[in-house]
């Protein structure tokens, strides 16, 4: 954990956080995380490469999907549903069938690339890695980090050997790293759940979940945390590869309130809500990527025509606080006062 600054750039997958991002979380003295969720591995590999050209240390996020699968009936009674989204956004239907591999985003593969080309440190989120996985990173000289939602995960994410925690509070924009998608956890107080995780567990803590300010750095901190980890804050700033209107809803004055939703994913998420979180939210079915997959197309179609009501727009809840300055400023607002 020496290799961490106070403030870390989150990993965000799907396309905002890009090797520009976690270049210049290097330059403001902060610490990057790239996000190989989603990729391929061979994209892996070239944001990797990438990300090499400008930035010595920085970290990797890999998904350990291992959600149990959809209910057949539930999952087939929803893609009829969405077969309404589809008409809309004129597509022969809803998604195909997942490439092979994607199923499991393709994790041992990553891990495997992780291994033979280090970097300093991997965390892992949706699952605790295998104390087996652990150890390959470690002896490849990676510090390895568990991304936990409750004083639980925190304990059996110790048994596997992790050098650290990140504690994910449901503050968060985006997925939450619960184990159990059925029951997530609902302590939105960040440094509550930092005091909660470092009661039972000594390993060194990251908190993640709505920080946006420098005086909820320090709050985090004080609770406990070795650092803060910010996302949504990011999300408009030029180095973001968000979508634009991603961008724009973040921005819009209309969108007043954060839902969390599994109808993008089957995985409990928190974005801005709009029309598809209320259509759908009540309906989706617990079964992360299936419910991905499903979808997929749809928000692609929805992103081309800048429907921002067809796009799951990932924010925690303190989405106001993003602005489209350089992400540079932003960090160096949130590390002054520390």
């Amino acid at each position: 954990m020496d290799s961490l600054a106070p403030v870390i750039a989150a990993p965000m997958s799907g396309g905002p956080t890009t090797p520009a991002l976690v270049a210049a979380a290097t330059s403001a003295g902060c610490f990057g995380f790239l996000a190989f969720g989603y990729l391929t591995p061979d994209a892996a590999h070239d944001q990797l490469s990438q990300t090499r050209r400008s930035c010595d240390t920085f970290g990797v996020n890999v998904f350990l999907p291992r959600d149990p699968a959809p209910d057949a009936a539930e999952l087939a009674a929803y893609s009829r549903e969405l077969a309404s989204e589809a008409e809309r956004y004129g597509l022969p239907g809803v998604g195909d069938a997942p490439v092979a591999g994607s199923e499991q985003d393709w994790w041992r593969e990553k891990v495997e690339l992780l291994v033979q080309d280090p970097v300093a440190v991997v965390s892992f989120t949706f699952a605790i890695p295998d104390a087996a996985t652990v150890a390959s990173l470690q002896r490849a000289g990676s510090t390895v980090l568990a991304t936990v939602t409750t004083p639980d995960e925190a304990r059996q994410a110790d048994a596997a050997g992790v050098d650290g925690l990140v504690a994910q509070s449901a503050a968060a924009g985006g997925h939450s790293a619960t184990t159990t998608p059925g029951a997530p956890s609902a302590q939105a107080d960040t440094p509550a759940l930092v005091s909660e995780v470092r009661a039972g567990s000594a390993l060194p803590i990251v908190a993640t979940g709505g920080i946006v300010r420098s005086g909820q750095v320090q709050a985090v901190l004080a609770a406990g945390a070795q650092a803060a980890m910010v996302g949504t804050v990011l999300l408009r700033t030029p180095e973001s590869a968000a979508r634009p209107a991603h961008k724009a809803a973040l921005a819009d004055p209309v969108r007043a309130e954060t839902v969390v939703t599994r109808a993008f994913t089957g995985r409990p998420a928190r974005g801005l809500r709009n029309r598809f979180t209320d259509e759908h939210s009540a309906t989706a079915p617990i079964g992360y990527p299936a419910i991905h997959f499903l979808t997929a197309p749809i928000r692609a179609a929805a992103a081309a025509r800048g429907d921002a009501d067809g796009l799951n727009l990932w924010a925690g809840v303190g989405y106001r606080a993003a602005t489209d300055r350089p992400a540079g400023d932003v960090l160096a607002d949130l590390v002054k006062d520390l």
